[in-house]
């Protein structure tokens, strides 16, 4: 037995100092391994926040949605004046316009959110979201 060269089992093959070099290497492999892995869960965590966000976001403009239609088709209340049908009609229409610029702004980023392989929204969601692209897609 000479010279640090030992057999297979379990046994070192190479210098004291050779074993510490790769017992460094091992360990700064492994600290690099922990730190990307860490790096990995915090953006997924942030990922998960603003999905909850944007979540949140699409059931207000959702309602919001609805409350305008509803008003749109029962047209001012009793203590309301009613406003010139034209000026009605416009107003409606400056709205409807920002209300599918917001819309295409959220598909965009929800596009870019699934490139980026974020976390999968729930199978009814997911659908719901190929609907709406795919909606968004056959528009001019």
């Amino acid at each position: 037995e000479g010279g640090g060269r030992q057999g297979w089992r379990g046994e070192s093959r190479g210098s004291p100092q050779q074993l510490a070099e790769r017992y460094a290497d091992l360990a700064a492999s492994h600290s690099e391994a922990l730190r990307q892995r860490e790096e990995r869960e915090w953006h997924n965590a942030r990922l998960r926040q603003e999905n909850a966000r944007l979540r949140l976001e699409n059931r207000r403009l959702r309602r919001e949605n609805r409350c305008l239609f509803r008003q749109a088709l029962l047209g001012p209340g009793p203590d309301k004046p009613s406003a010139e049908p034209g000026e009605e009609a416009e107003a409606l229409r400056a709205q409807l316009g920002r209300l599918q610029e917001k819309h295409r702004r959220a598909l965009r980023h929800l596009r870019r959110c699934r490139a980026a392989g974020g976390p999968e929204a729930s199978g009814a969601e997911d659908g719901e979201l190929d609907e709406l692209l795919l909606e968004e897609d056959e528009q001019p």
